[in-house]
């Protein structure tokens, strides 16, 4: 089978690899029909993820029809069309059992690493270094699904794959993280980041009832689509994002504020630029410049969200200032597995359409040339999908 591969930074290949095959009663095998390039994977390609090995397959937002089930497998069928979560998980630990899948204690093989960095050690993911258990990912022609008795949902043959790719990742990901925000009737979000996950982020949190949401990026079609989801734009190349936000909330600050960016975030102030030369010079390991102004802006007693990815030690992190107003934090790797259902009914009633965010349509031999498209922004790019086979 073809299969996009990584040989270190901003070097990736699509190869003929082996085609999977069951290892575990647990395991089905699934043929991918379509899959995405996930902002995540962008940190891959640039170098900022360890534990990465060369010829690894990329990807974890993919869905696909069922071609093998081993034998425990009773969930599925032989030709079920399916899709299926990032974050891998038994469904039977302490933490599955308690509906927090991406910490499950035993699907992450090399939990040893992450533990050495974190504690503890989050799920397995597919696509994602060998820190979260190296397993091959979805950006490939096939792919073996461990725990597949509890991970893939069925999805109808009234949805397109585009409606129901992003239930993989990015949609349960904004969901979650307006979720997170424990929005009140009245609350003004601002999101900083309107990349695919900020857009899912703005749309779900107009779906849990907040009365304002403030998109924050510098990107014209990112802003443009934002403010199509009901966003109020800011660009924060044109304006003094903090005194815009507020002034736009009465002195008082948002309510609520979303973190969508993670550890590559750009910025025109002081600190943004020294969080560039540190990354250069191989002094930091994240630019959380977004994060910081996020913090900064919330009003007193409100809440940040943090769904963008961070991936190590964080310098000049405002703790103080989250202190002093009383903020709640709200992070971690999205529980997929716990939004997935509720989400795949919205779709199904007509209340969100997630193709609105695609934008380029490309087969897998293409990846390579658009991870660069994607990471530059080139074309107006916002989100990739490919079709493997085509």
């Amino acid at each position: 089978m073809k299969a996009v591969r990584y040989y270190g930074k901003e070097d990736l290949r699509v190869e003929h690899v082996p085609d999977p095959v069951l290892l575990n009663p647990r395991d089905a095998i699934v043929k991918v029909t379509s899959t995405a390039i996930c902002g995540s994977d962008l940190h891959i390609y640039g170098g900022f993820i360890p534990t990465m090995e060369r010829g690894d397959i990329l990807g974890h937002e993919f869905m696909g029809e069922v071609v093998e089930v081993g034998r425990d497998v009773t969930t599925l069928s032989v030709g079920d069309r399916v899709v299926v979560p990032f974050t891998i998980a038994c469904g039977r630990c302490y933490f599955c059992r308690r509906q927090l899948w991406s910490l499950c204690d035993n699907s992450n093989p090399n939990a040893w690493m992450a533990e050495k960095v974190s504690g503890y050690a989050g799920s397995g993911l597919f696509g994602y270094s060998h820190m979260y258990g190296g397993y091959p990912g979805g950006q490939a022609e096939f792919v073996r699904v461990p725990f597949a008795d509890v991970g893939p949902v069925k999805v109808p043959g009234s949805l397109t794959d585009e409606q129901a790719l992003f239930l993989s990742d990015i949609f349960p990901t904004g969901y979650m993280a307006a979720e997170n925000c424990g929005i009140e009737p009245g609350d003004t979000v601002a999101v900083w980041g309107c990349g695919p996950v900020g857009q899912f982020a703005i749309r779900s949190a107009r779906l849990l009832g907040a009365e304002r949401v403030i998109a924050i990026d510098r990107v014209p079609e990112r802003l443009v689509m934002a403010a199509e989801g009901g966003a109020e734009t800011l660009n924060y190349e044109q304006v003094d994002v903090a005194e815009h936000l507020r002034a736009m909330t009465g002195g008082q600050g948002p309510d609520r504020c979303i973190d969508a960016v993670g550890l590559e975030a750009h910025g025109t102030t002081l600190d943004a630029w020294y969080d560039r030369v540190k990354a250069k010079a191989y002094l930091a390991t994240d630019r959380p410049h977004a994060l910081r102004q996020a913090i900064n802006a919330c009003r007193k007693g409100g809440t940040v969200s943090i769904p963008g990815v961070y991936g190590g030690f964080l310098d000049k992190f405002p703790l103080g200032a989250a202190f002093a107003k009383g903020l709640t934090l709200k992070m971690g790797q999205t529980h997929v597995h716990k939004y997935l259902p509720g989400l795949l009914e919205r779709i199904e009633r007509g209340e969100i359409d997630p193709s609105f965010v695609v934008t380029h349509r490309v087969s897998l031999d293409e990846a390579p040339a658009m991870y660069r498209t994607f990471r530059e922004k080139d074309s107006d790019c916002i989100k990739v999908v490919m079709t493997p086979g085509a």
